[in-house]
């Protein structure tokens, strides 16, 4: 699978650097993707750096290029997840403001009718928030809000990550074994 990762400025880049992880013990293609303050968000919450992001993704694009191969809806891939996604992200995609390579390229999936999942990270909402993710989520895009379940127990911060990482996984497509699934009572 061909899988574009944007990472936004907002709180809980952890998340995008996971899922870079987990695609790629799957083996998809991945095209990441970072805003400005996503670098400053990935360096200040979790110490990770560029480098970091490029030794685990296929393609490394400057949210300045808007010539970069996920700008075309010709360049086919599978889906597209903006994590963290910060509200400002959310409004630009949802209103179509492709003013970066990150909002053109969630643009691009949107016009071409293909896997678009927001992963918001903000609280509370406000109602410009609710209406941008209701708006998204009428054109068909899976709105997955950063908010992991207990079902299963967690006793880590990493358990709680992978919770999820794993329902963005599910969303794409993607096996795998980073949550114990419900089996009932």
């Amino acid at each position: 699978m061909r899988i574009i990762v944007g990472i936004t400025g907002a709180s809980g880049a952890i998340y995008g650097f996971r899922l870079i992880e987990v695609l790629k013990e799957a083996g998809c293609e991945i095209h990441a993707v970072v805003s400005e303050h996503g670098w400053q968000v990935l360096d200040y919450e979790c110490g990770i750096s560029p480098q970091e992001i490029k030794e685990r993704v296929d393609f490394l694009y400057d949210i300045k290029n808007i010539g970069a191969s996920i700008a075309s809806g010709s360049f086919k891939t599978d889906a597209m997840v903006v994590v963290p996604c910060s509200m400002r992200t959310l409004s630009s995609i949802s209103n179509g403001i492709a003013d970066n390579l990150l909002s053109r390229a969630a643009d691009v999936m949107l016009k071409e009718g293909r896997k678009l999942i927001i992963v918001p990270r903000e609280t509370p909402l406000n109602a410009i928030h609710l209406a941008n993710m209701l708006k998204l989520s009428q054109l068909g895009v899976r709105i997955l809000p950063a908010s992991p379940g207990f079902y299963h127990r967690p006793t880590t911060l990493n358990q709680m990550i992978d919770m999820m990482v794993g329902k963005i996984s599910d969303s794409i497509g993607i096996d795998h074994e980073l949550f114990p699934r419900w089996q009932g009572e």
